[in-house]
């Protein structure tokens, strides 16, 4: 079985990698990507063909990992891949989006004669930590499930297509909501010169590594926590909290912090350090 990645970034390179451990052909493109994603995709054994219509016609599955702003572009792509080269593989979204976005991608696909299994990603890339969980639902789920997967866990959400994705917009609201808390009071504490007092009384409650790591995810998180919002809208409740947390990724993204990649950028660097990298150029 060959099955595609759109995009090979930190997450989707591993992905691949973890599949072709299990025994299965993996391939991408590079085309209109960054000399980086050569770089993972190169690291984890992915086989690069020249375009999206080559992945499309070679692909029996194509898994989409790309930021939650991209995740509707990729799916038209994809589509208009489809009609051009009549390949008809089975299409699993694994971005962080709202069930809204989901029933919009999953029309896209529908017009082009495709599928679209739902999902989404708990956890760093296996590449970085074991285990991480690919939620899936839909008619199709089952299908992604069945991959030859290699330290992740498939987890299948009985019912309708949207319910993986509504799983990531909850957990995903308290994860990447705590760090956007404790990276605002950092930087508070930071201008008031109060970093250490406020670190030590909050003890194991507060992980400047995990602030870190985040910053250099600010731009993709802020495009997340509007599609949590989203969902929270769609449910009836007051989207502001997360509008609020989107500024706050976007104001992260502006910072020296930012600059660095997920795989390079350490856990363990100094907290005086993260709050000084921290603060607006």
């Amino acid at each position: 079985m060959a099955i595609g990645i759109v995009s090979p970034g930190f997450m989707g390179a591993a992905l691949g990698g973890a599949l072709r451990s299990g025994g299965a052909r993996v391939v991408t493109t590079l085309q209109g990507r960054s000399a980086r994603s050569g770089r993972l995709a190169e690291a984890a054994g992915l086989e690069v063909l020249g375009s999206i219509d080559d992945v499309t016609s070679a692909a029996e599955v194509i898994l989409v990992v790309t930021p939650p702003g991209a995740a509707s572009d990729a799916a038209e792509r994809i589509a208009d891949s489809a009609r051009r080269t009549g390949g008809r593989p089975l299409v699993a979204d694994l971005n962080a989006i709202a069930p809204t976005t989901v029933a919009a991608i999953e029309a896209t696909l529908a017009a082009a004669g495709l599928d679209l299994a739902d999902g989404s990603i708990s956890g760093p890339p296996p590449t970085t930590r074991p285990g991480a969980r690919i939620y899936l639902s839909g008619p199709r789920a089952d299908e992604i499930a069945a991959l030859p997967w290699r330290d992740v866990r498939p987890v299948v959400v009985p019912g309708r297509t949207g319910r993986a994705s509504a799983v990531k917009m909850c957990t995903g609201s308290v994860y990447k909501g705590v760090t956007a808390i404790l990276a605002q009071a950092m930087r508070t504490a930071d201008h008031y010169d109060v970093l250490d007092e406020v670190l030590e009384d909050l003890g194991d409650e507060a992980d400047p590594g995990a602030v870190a790591v985040a910053a250099t995810k600010a731009a993709r998180f802020a495009e997340e926590m509007r599609e949590i919002a989203s969902a929270q809208r769609a449910a009836g409740l007051t989207p502001a909290l997360f509008e609020a947390f989107s500024e706050v990724y976007e104001d992260i993204a502006a910072t020296d912090l930012a600059n660095g990649d997920p795989e390079t950028t350490s856990r363990d660097v100094p907290p005086g350090e993260v709050a000084r990298r921290l603060r607006r150029p």
